[in-house]
């Protein structure tokens, strides 16, 4: 994904409800949808380059081996727009995020026909559907051009049954990833330093969570805490050298679904090493995420940083197979060729490698 102020952001990881997600890419072949989108796989969100409307969606058949590029294209005979910046499957419909483009796709998941557009839009990012008839969708707004500056955030409520926006919800700056938890949305204000919370009964916000610098994911784990991955604050002396007195150290913070108090928080040694791309294995017992150009995981029961590297490459996108906890890591090759996936058992010995589109940016499961 690319954020708009510098147009090579860092990939945010996936938005995280309890419906299924994550995303997997797959080989070259392309013999068209089969519309058995409902079998064991794995959609790969590929981002595509920056004002080339070339975003595009993967999906490989874990049973068949097989790979289908260019899915939405080729079901509903349109592009799917400028920047695909992130996919939900939430029951029997899939929802992409179109940041450039300033819209949500929503398709059949089984089949990827098109269902509906969400239009209208400003700048979204992320998505989260409560239910059938409502969903939450986190908005930068267009900064200004003179100064670089986002503005105040926002949260659109978005109607899943007529397809239009309800009302917007002001947060912090930046709003990134979100989760839904116990009846309360999770939001990660990347450019507030904040997490948002709202109670989805009323749209109305709870909470302002302070947190470490720049928090860009969240998960929540099987005792329904929410976990907050901040990559935290890079100065330079001069590029490429970190001042590591003006910078601050990415962070996983611990917070009670239930009240939304800070449990704990765990700061990473090094200021220099960035931190991104936090997802969850199947039991919600492991956080997965990039620290440093690498793969590392993490016990959600542990009481301080206890992480172990799994993978040494870095990628532009993490995801874990819910079914079997195979890795799978998404490398952009400059966002004007077709990226490559990787795939890795859990213990980090890779199994198999294959294409994707432009700037495969993140998996969600089916």
């Amino acid at each position: 994904m690319r954020k708009l102020n510098n147009f090579r952001s860092l990939l945010l990881a996936v938005s995280l409800v309890f419906s299924s997600f994550a995303f997997t890419g797959c080989n070259d072949d392309n013999d068209g949808p089969s519309g058995a989108y409902s079998e064991n796989g794995v959609f790969v969100v590929n981002e595509g380059g920056f004002n080339n409307s070339n975003s595009s969606v993967t999906f490989y058949n874990s049973n068949s081996g097989q790979a289908e590029q260019q899915v939405f294209q080729t079901v509903n005979k349109r592009l799917l727009g400028d920047i695909a910046q992130s996919m939900v499957l939430h029951d029997d419909r899939a929802f992409i995020v179109v940041n450039n483009s300033n819209k949500l796709e929503v398709v059949n998941a089984a089949t990827f026909q098109s269902v509906a557009t969400v239009e209208g839009l400003n700048q979204p990012r992320y998505f989260a559907a409560l239910n059938n008839q409502k969903g939450y969708a986190t908005e930068w707004l267009m900064y200004d051009p003179a100064t670089y500056e986002y503005p105040t955030g926002r949260v659109a409520v978005i109607d899943l049954e007529s397809y239009t926006v309800l009302k917007t919800i002001n947060v912090g700056t930046q709003p990134e990833a979100l989760a839904i938890v116990g009846g309360k949305l999770f939001v990660a204000n990347q450019g507030s330093n904040t997490v948002t919370v709202i109670n989805t009964a009323t749209d109305a916000v709870e909470k302002t969570i302070p947190v470490t610098d720049y928090p860009t994911s969240i998960a929540v784990d099987a005792s329904n805490n929410v976990w907050v991955l901040s990559s935290g604050k890079k100065v330079y002396a001069t590029y490429p050298d970190i001042d590591p007195a003006k910078s601050t150290a990415g962070a996983l913070t611990k917070i009670s679904g239930a009240d939304g108090s800070v449990i704990s928080t765990f700061a990473f040694p090094d200021v220099a090493a960035g931190a991104s791309k936090l997802v969850l294995n199947g039991a919600r017992n492991t956080l997965y995420y990039s620290y440093g150009g690498k793969v590392y995981k993490q016990e959600t029961n542990a009481s301080s940083l206890n992480h172990t590297l799994v993978v040494n490459k870095n990628f532009y996108a993490i995801g874990v197979d819910p079914e079997n906890g195979y890795i799978y890591g998404g490398a952009q090759d400059g966002f004007t060729a077709d990226g490559t996936v990787y795939v890795y058992r859990p213990d980090g010995t890779q199994v198999t490698t294959f294409k994707a589109g432009i700037g495969p940016n993140g998996f969600v499961f089916n």
